[in-house]
C-alpha cells in the first residue's frame, strides 16, 4: 500500500517546478511513496502591489500559511526556497527534514532590450532603473551603480521578466504607478528554474554581490515530531548543502536581522574546511561591513557565530537598527 507524503508549496512557476524536483527525488528513494502536490496562494502571491514588510516580511507573506497547515497536520511537509525563511525566529513544532544540493547562489543581471551592462557601468547607473524586491540586491545595486534609481519590483521570476519586456508600470501600495524599469536583478537559480536564464546578461560573482543567507539552496519542512516522514527526508537531504544551510542561518540569527536589513551570508567548502563570509550594509549601499573567517566545515555554527560577532565588533548592530522598520 502506498503511504501518502502531502507536500505544500506556492503555486507559482518557479516553486511548482522545485516542489516537482523533489517529488522526483522522493519517489526514487522511496518507491512505496505516493507524493502529493498541495498548491498554496500565499499572501505575498496574492498581493503583488504591496512590500512584503506590512506582512511580516518574507516569512509571513511566502511561508507562513504552510507552514501553519503542516502545524495543523494538514501537510506532511513544506516546500521553501532556505533565502525566504526567516533566520532570526524559531519554528516551534517544525524542523527542517531535507535540504537539496545548492544550485548556483549567484544574482543575475537581466536587461531590457536597447540596454547593456556597459551603459550601466559608463553612466554610473544615472538615467537607469532597476527592479528588484530584495533590499540586499538594491543596496549592492547602488554600490556597483551609485546614480541608479531602484523600484520595488514584485512578481514571481517569470512575471518579473515579462514586466521588464513590455515596459509595465509598477503599482505602488498608496496608489498610482512607477517605473517601468530598465533592468532586474534576480537568483541565477530562479531564471535557471523557469527557463530564462538565457536572459543573465551578467552574473554577479560573490566579491560583487555576496548572495543571501541560503539562496540556491531548497529547503523541505515537516512536523518536527513527524519521525516517518523526517526519515523519508533525510533520504535526500545533501550533507554539504546543511552544512552552508546551518552556518550562514547562524549569522542571520546572532545578528537578529529583519526582512529590511540588507545582510548577506554565503559559505564554501574545501575539503574539511569552510570558508565564510557575511556583510551588512544600509539600503542605500553607503554603510557597508564584511567579513570572511575559515573553519572546521563539521563545526558550521560555531563559524557562522563568529563571523556574526565579528560584524557585530565592526559595527553591524548600529546598521541593523537603522534599517529596521518602527
Amino acid at each position: 500500500m502506498a503511504i501518502p507524503v502531502r507536500i505544500g508549496t506556492r503555486k507559482s512557476v518557479m516553486a511548482l517546478a522545485q516542489t516537482e524536483d523533489i517529488a522526483r527525488r522522493l519517489s526514487a528513494a522511496a518507491s512505496e511513496l505516493d507524493v502529493q502536490i498541495v498548491k498554496f496562494e500565499t499572501i505575498g502571491d496574492s498581493d503583488q502591489i504591496s512590500k512584503l514588510l506590512p506582512h511580516g516580511g518574507k516569512g509571513g507573506a511566502f511561508v507562513q500559511e504552510i507552514r501553519g497547515a503542516v502545524v495543523a497536520g494538514k501537510l506532511d511537509a513544506c516546500m521553501h526556497s532556505l533565502k525566504d525563511m526567516p533566520g532570526n525566529e524559531d519554528t516551534p513544532g517544525l524542523v527542517i527534514g531535507a535540504t537539496l544540493t545548492r544550485d548556483p547562489p549567484t544574482d543575475a543581471l537581466v536587461l531590457r532590450e536597447g540596454v547593456t551592462l556597459e551603459d550601466l557601468r559608463k553612466s554610473r547607473g544615472k538615467g537607469y532603473s532597476i527592479g528588484t524586491n530584495a533590499v540586499r540586491r538594491g543596496a549592492y545595486a547602488k554600490r556597483l551603480f551609485p546614480e541608479i534609481e531602484i523600484i520595488h519590483f514584485r512578481g514571481a521570476a517569470d512575471t518579473r521578466v515579462r514586466k521588464l519586456d513590455n515596459r509595465e508600470m509598477q503599482r505602488l501600495p498608496g496608489g498610482g504607478e512607477v517605473g517601468p524599469v530598465d533592468a532586474l536583478i534576480m537568483a541565477r537559480s530562479g531564471l535557471e528554474r523557469v527557463g530564462l536564464i538565457h536572459r543573465m546578461v551578467h552574473e554577479f560573482q560573490p566579491h560583487e554581490m555576496l548572495p543571501s543567507a541560503g539562496q540556491g539552496i531548497v529547503a523541505v519542512e515537516c512536523a518536527v515530531n513527524d519521525w516517518q516522514t523526517r526519515r523519508y527526508l533525510s533520504l535526500i537531504d545533501d550533507p554539504v548543502a546543511r552544512l552552508s544551510c546551518d552556518a550562514e542561518r547562524e549569522v542571520l540569527w546572532v545578528l537578529n536581522g529583519h526582512c529590511n536589513s540588507p545582510m548577506a551570508a554565503y559559505s564554501t567548502i574545501n575539503g574539511s574546511e569552510m570558508t565564510l563570509s557575511a556583510s551588512v550594509l544600509d539600503e542605500e549601499g553607503g554603510s557597508f561591513i564584511e567579513t570572511t573567517r575559515t573553519g572546521s566545515a563539521d563545526r558550521p555554527r560555531e563559524l557562522g557565530r563568529a563571523v556574526a560577532m565579528e560584524l557585530l565588533d565592526k559595527g553591524a548592530a548600529a546598521i541593523i537598527e537603522r534599517t529596521r522598520p518602527e
